[in-house]
């Protein structure tokens, strides 16, 4: 088990949902939080609240944004890579900017916090790493061309830190969620089973985080369907998942 009081961590893309509140419960277990995310605005009320926190305002999607934050965050006991942009676009509907942005936040995002502390971490043989996957990543789905690419990105790029990092001092973790009630999938018009309040998704995340284990997928029941999916036959899966048409 692994504790968080007087431990300093990273946020990114705390602003919003899971990430406010994961930013609320490590604040409750004593951790000293830099908060990370576009709108300078809602970090200063986040952290206005939450005893230790500092609001260091951070475009992931800009090189010398990153750059900036990270020097002002200093040297951190870890880092949780929460920041994400999110639109269901289907490939008949493909709208490049909004597809390049999902990319370029949510997966080039990552690599570049990841950039900005890994050397450090390195360095001190010592360092924690926490990475937002999303069990969309798993397999190939309908109106999911920017959003799960993306989060495959960031899956991927966790098991391979650790593979780099296993046995070392610096420990890597992923969190994979489903459907979390924020104001992005707010904009999806189709059914979400297991349906998380953000609270919920923070508190099985940090529970994740406070072990040794490197993945976790939540919801457990929802999480299955998709493990089960990768294991499935090419046809029998688009079969399952693709949109009926005529």
């Amino acid at each position: 088990m692994t504790g968080f009081s007087g431990k300093r961590y990273w946020l990114v893309g705390a602003s919003e949902g899971l990430g406010r509140a994961l930013a609320q419960q490590m604040a409750a277990e004593g951790a000293e939080l830099i908060l990370s995310a576009r709108d300078a605005g809602r970090l200063a009320e986040l952290a206005a609240g939450l005893p230790g926190a500092r609001a260091v305002p951070c475009d992931v999607a800009d090189d010398a944004s990153v750059a900036r934050a990270a020097e002002a965050a200093g040297p951190v006991d870890g880092v949780v890579f929460l920041a994400g942009v999110y639109w269901p676009i289907a490939a008949q509907d493909w709208d490049a900017a909004r597809v390049t942005a999902m990319c370029d936040v949510n997966f080039t995002g990552c690599a570049r916090v990841l950039g900005a502390v890994v050397p450090g971490m390195v360095a001190r043989g010592s360092g924690h790493i926490v990475i937002t996957g999303s069990l969309s990543g798993f397999r190939g789905l309908p109106g999911a061309v920017g959003y799960a690419a993306s989060k495959a990105g960031c899956m991927m790029l966790a098991e391979c830190l650790q593979a780099d990092m296993h046995g070392t001092g610096v420990r890597v973790q992923v969190a994979n969620p489903g459907f979390i009630r924020t104001r992005l999938t707010a904009k999806n018009d189709f059914s979400m089973p297991f349906l998380m309040e953000p609270e919920a998704a923070a508190a099985a995340m940090l529970a994740h985080m406070r072990t040794r284990r490197f993945k976790a997928n939540f919801p457990r029941v929802f999480s299955w369907f998709f493990r089960l999916g990768q294991l499935m036959p090419d046809a029998l899966w688009y079969r399952l998942v693709a949109p009926r048409r005529g």
